[in-house]
């Protein structure tokens, strides 16, 4: 997220101190259903072990991967993977993902998608995005599509479009989107419209987005960052910093109005990008020991959203993620599901234990290369989906005996 203009911030537990939560509370409370809780997933990782490739997410052009300290490889990220550096386009990295966030009560992902062209690693990410989808199919778990508009600018600085194609690129991309991902069982809708993020400013002006909606006239629900574009139904909140607490005020202002406002939860925001040489960082916001995440996320679903983002499940270079780290262990996660059994039968039963359930099927799987214990796998998976607990637990107990 390279836009993103953020600076030092102290004090983020004071988000629920904010006025303007029982204005929100008041205006939807005949609304009683949960949210949908939404992680938003990076699938921009390329690791090539064997061949000792790094891809640039991992790099940035700086760090060297192959560089192992204390059984750590040096990546460009302040934090550290309980699995260590991955390649999204291994289906085991993917269903260790999607099965961890089933455990702590995560729906599903909102997925960072820059097309289908063969430019930079573009190609790569929707392999990656194409996967993450099948195996979302596959699990139960639900997905939501953020389109990356940014992508436009820099193919026309590349000489690869036309400024006056930038639209009908977007437009083409869409399309795509419509034909081969809104149908699926998983995809997210709302009052039957299937539902599509942008994220960023650098790409299609106010007026392009309306010109692109409504050259494609697709029923669906367009949803911008931070303020709602006039095309748009709602917007969606990222943390901005630099703003203070005006910004997380001025949402909740403005978003009343709107059919569609999902707010944001974070646990901190810890760039790499001064260390890699990019360019000076874009500031921090500080993880205080776990407040940061608890208050963003108590702000968000006081406001009784119909959807709220976690942002980030993966973002290593900005320090964003909720993902097990060797740092943060599972702490985040487990207060997700911490209020997911406030409100849902489902995990009245869940554990913290539970949430780690998916690490120990992908140790169990990479131990097995040749999958001769799938049967055994697919009964543990299937339990996690269908949040029967105490059956998972025996079958992770059967697992780790044969792995004993």
């Amino acid at each position: 997220m390279n836009s993103l203009r953020i600076v030092m911030l102290s004090s983020v537990w004071l988000f629920s101190l904010l006025p303007g939560a029982s204005n929100r509370l008041a205006a939807q409370e005949s609304r009683d259903e949960p949210p949908l809780i939404m992680a938003h997933y990076m699938p921009w990782y390329s690791a090539d072990e064997g061949a000792g490739r790094w891809g640039w997410h991992w790099t940035m052009n700086h760090f060297d991967p192959t560089r192992v300290t204390e059984g750590r490889r040096e990546i460009a990220s302040h934090h550290y993977p309980l699995i260590g550096p991955y390649d999204s386009t291994d289906p085991i990295v993917v269903d260790y993902h999607l099965l961890t966030m089933k455990a702590a009560g995560i729906d599903g992902v909102i997925i960072d998608w820059y097309g289908r062209e063969e430019f930079r690693d573009y190609a790569q990410l929707h392999r990656a995005t194409s996967l993450v989808i099948e195996r979302a199919e596959a699990l139960d778990m639900k997905f939501i599509i953020c389109y990356e508009d940014q992508i436009l600018g820099a193919q026309v600085e590349a000489g690869l479009l036309l400024e006056d194609q930038t639209v009908a690129r977007a437009q083409d991309d869409i399309r795509w989107v419509a034909e081969h991902w809104f149908p699926l069982r998983g995809y997210v809708r709302l009052d039957d419209r299937p539902i599509l993020l942008s994220f960023g400013q650098n790409g299609l002006s106010n007026s392009q987005w309306t010109e692109c909606l409504k050259g494609i006239d697709l029923p669906l629900h367009y949803v911008s960052l931070h303020r709602r574009r006039e095309t748009a139904s709602g917007a969606y909140d990222w943390p901005l910093p630099a703003e203070g607490l005006d910004a997380v005020k001025r949402f909740e202002s403005e978003s009343r109005a709107w059919s569609l406002a999902i707010p944001v939860a974070f646990p901190r925001f810890v760039d790499i990008y001064e260390q890699a040489g990019l360019h000076d960082s874009w500031g921090t916001i500080h993880d205080d020991d776990g407040r940061t995440f608890r208050a963003t996320l108590a702000r968000a679903l006081a406001s009784r959203p119909r959807i709220v983002q976690i942002a980030t499940w993966n973002d290593w270079g900005e320090g964003t993620e909720i993902e097990p780290s060797h740092e943060f262990g599972y702490r985040d996660l487990e207060e997700i599901q911490r209020r997911r059994k406030t409100w849902d039968p489902d995990y009245t039963e869940a554990t913290a234990d539970d949430i780690r359930l998916g690490y120990l099927l992908y140790e169990a799987r990479r131990a097995d290369p040749d999958g001769s214990h799938q049967e055994q796998y697919d009964r543990l998976v299937q339990a996690i989906v269908k949040c029967e607990w105490p059956r998972a637990r025996a079958q992770a107990a059967s697992l780790e005996d044969r792995t004993r």
